[in-house]
């Protein structure tokens, strides 16, 4: 059987899940305005997040997250509380910043460690990641496929996720991006951290 069509299909709607905006979104993007470091590993740390559910997933623990409720609640009050926590640490930031005197190069700036465990604890705790590749995966690959398939479709998510967040951090810390945020830091810290507040919230009364 040709398995090609399946994995550029897989591909491209995994691309197209990462374009959508969203936490992960929110949370590489306002990092990287301040450092591209910092962006660079909070992306690095959900991409990480997302293929562990990728891989969850092809065990077949994504489906367990899909049926039991409590678990499926669990993760996702967790991650809402988690983005919420951001968003109102971003907000107060903003009531207390003196953005004349600082430096936007070194203001928020965190270490990579530190970015990299944000990232995956924003990837980790949405469940909806799971209960996405879940059907992903049973729609669209085929019973019985061989195990070098479901290797290679765990591979996939990780580049695909890992480039585009990347690309995202590096065009977000741009000199000439940084330096139009530099100007207008306040707003945009304040819509950041009501984003992911937003985004929190949101998280905890959706079903």
């Amino acid at each position: 059987m040709d398995y090609l069509s399946h994995l550029l299909t897989l591909s491209g709607i995994i691309l197209l899940a990462c374009a959508s905006p969203g936490p992960d979104f929110v949370a590489v993007t306002s990092h990287a305005l301040n450092d591209r470091r910092s962006g660079l590993f909070v992306g690095l740390g959900i991409a990480s997040a997302v293929l562990v559910w990728a891989a969850l997933v092809i065990l077949g623990f994504g489906l367990l997250v899909k049926e039991l409720l409590w678990l499926y609640e669990a993760i996702r009050m967790a991650g809402a509380v988690y983005l919420v926590y951001l968003g109102s640490r971003m907000l107060i930031g903003v009531v207390k910043g003196k953005y004349a005197e600082q430096d936007v190069a070194a203001v928020s700036h965190v270490g990579i460690g530190q970015a990299w465990r944000r990232g995956f604890i924003v990837g980790i705790t949405n469940p909806k990641t799971a209960t996405f590749f879940a059907t992903l995966f049973v729609t669209l690959l085929p019973v019985g496929a061989p195990s070098w398939v479901y290797v290679t479709v765990i591979a996939l998510v990780g580049i695909v996720t890992s480039l585009w967040l990347c690309l995202l951090a590096s065009f977000f810390s741009v000199r000439r991006v940084r330096s139009v945020y530099a100007v207008i830091r306040r707003p945009v810290d304040a819509l950041m951290g009501a984003a992911l507040v937003a985004l929190g919230v949101r998280m905890a009364t959706s079903r």
